[in-house]
């Protein structure tokens, strides 16, 4: 197997190595709504939690200035809003043609056929068919080299009720979708182990 000092490589190189060895990653469907009232929906593989008790999620993306910049990431920042659907498995390609590259005054829910439905505490819609929804308020942001994270309070959380049993989100239920390296996205299948801690 080649191994290699990190500093020898291309950026692509690196980008390559590091998004085909962090699987599967957890995929982010973010909805905003641009200061204009446009709503945008797409697709975020670097994505995850930081805190649970006070629950806070991240995404991060390239990051950008001016017209470069990303409708969602110029979104989230602008109105200090955005919500976090989960993708089930029926809705995979649907998720994926949003990741497409609109004009700012487009909106991906009208152009993939995503059914919205509204949020409770902010000003974004929620991805209707999506087993989870997390509703999120702007916590922080940073720069970390090339990159844009985004933090999010989660203030309001909508689960569908076809993944709880006794009232609880059961993980076997959900039949969410992550993203491989390359062109490849995954189900969530679950492997039942029993625990020695």
């Amino acid at each position: 197997m080649p191994e290699h000092d990190i500093e020898s490589l291309t950026s692509r190189e690196r980008a390559r190595i590091i998004k085909s060895a962090v699987v599967p990653r957890p995929i982010a469907w973010i909805s905003t709504t641009s200061v204009d009232g446009v709503d945008n929906l797409a697709p975020f593989s670097s994505y995850n939690y930081i805190s649970s008790a006070e629950p806070v999620v991240l995404f991060n993306t390239p990051d950008a200035e001016g017209d470069d910049q990303k409708d969602t990431p110029r979104n989230a920042l602008e109105t200090e809003a955005f919500a976090v659907n989960v993708v089930p498995e029926a809705l995979a390609e649907q998720m994926d043609t949003t990741s497409a590259n609109l004009e700012a005054d487009e909106s991906e829910f009208e152009f993939a056929g995503v059914e919205r439905a509204d949020c409770e505490r902010i000003d974004a819609p929620r991805v209707a068919d999506a087993t989870v929804t997390m509703e999120c308020t702007l916590y922080d942001s940073l720069r970390v080299r090339d990159r844009l994270v985004i933090l999010g309070d989660v203030e309001y959380v909508h689960v569908d009720e076809s993944v709880l049993t006794d009232g609880k989100i059961d993980a076997a239920k959900i039949d969410t979708v992550a993203r491989l390296g390359g062109p490849y996205y995954t189900d969530s299948e679950p492997i039942e182990l029993e625990r020695q801690f």
